[in-house]
Formats: C-alpha cells, structure tokens, sequence
C-alpha cells in the first residue's frame, strides 16, 4: 500500500512540476507550484518527516503562494512572448 501511494505521489509531482515549467499564464504557475509544494508536503509526511513535512506545508505552500500571488498582483499576468 505504502510504495503504490509512493509511486502516486511521484507521477503527481512530476507531471506537475512540467505543468508549472511549460505554462505560460503565469498566476496559474504560481497555483501550480503551491499544489507541487503542498503534494511534496504529503510525501514528506509519507516518509515519516512529519516536521520537515509540517514546514513544507505552511512555507511552501502557503506562504510562498500567498508572497507569490502578492507580487503578481503588482506586475503583468501574462508573460511577454
């Protein structure tokens, strides 16, 4: 049970984190990289890292995001071809 949650988490991740790299509208990358930290909290945690797991979910994937969407909000959307 454990290694197949394990292999789930990775495919996510991967698939994510080429979704985020290749996007071009950018406040949905900033989402993106939020659900890549919040996933890579999970598989923290499923490593039995549940502190590293806990900092990765509130810095990552909270705080980060938040900063993110702030600066955005200050600058263009969309990335500039």
């Amino acid at each position: 049970m454990t290694m197949s949650i394990n292999l789930v988490l990775l495919f996510l991740l991967v698939i994510i984190a080429i979704a985020a790299v290749t996007i071009k509208d950018l406040l949905s990358a900033v989402i993106l990289l939020g659900a890549y930290s919040f996933l890579m909290a999970l598989a923290w945690v499923e490593m039995q890292s549940v502190d590293v797991g806990f900092m990765e979910a509130t810095v990552g994937a909270g705080v980060t995001t938040a900063f993110m969407i702030a600066a955005l909000a200050r600058t263009t959307r969309w990335e500039k071809k």
